[in-house]
């Protein structure tokens, strides 16, 4: 019994240090797209509890809208879609509010964000590729070898 809660243990400190990593990984491109953006007065604390906030309001956002439109406009297609676009604006007011900007710049942050962190996982999946040939790739689109 003490070896099982034992590995539990082992279990959530590995699944709480994976997602404070995850965390700060994903911190790093909306840090640095803030950073450019605001002409550098991003600091990297207030980047992280952006990414940290961000998810939350989307999906709280997302959830309510699809449930209250779903009953006021029946189907699945048109409610979902409406609720992504209004999930999408609270996500980006986030970075609004958080970032101190417009909502053009709020808007340019996320997207610049979401480039850095493509070039970011292309990077790291050419150094890890390089250093063991037959790992497979670990971003969402594959890669080609010369």
């Amino acid at each position: 019994m003490l070896q099982a809660g034992t590995e539990i243990a082992i279990i959530a400190a590995a699944v709480i240090l994976g997602l404070i990593a995850i965390w700060i990984i994903v911190t790093i491109p909306v840090w640095i797209a803030a950073k450019i953006l605001t002409l550098g007065k991003a600091k990297f604390t207030r980047a992280m509890l952006v990414t940290a906030v961000g998810p939350i309001v989307y999906a709280v956002v997302f959830l309510i809208s699809v449930a209250v439109l779903t009953v006021a406009l029946g189907g699945p297609t048109i409610p979902a879609i409406i609720a992504f676009i209004l999930a999408f604006i609270a996500w980006i007011g986030v970075f609004k509010k958080g970032f101190d900007t417009g909502w053009i710049r709020a808007l340019a942050i996320a997207i610049l964000a979401t480039v850095v962190f493509a070039v970011i996982g292309v990077v790291i999946t050419l150094i890890i590729q390089a250093i063991v040939p037959g790992a497979p790739p670990i971003t969402p689109f594959p890669l080609q070898q010369v």
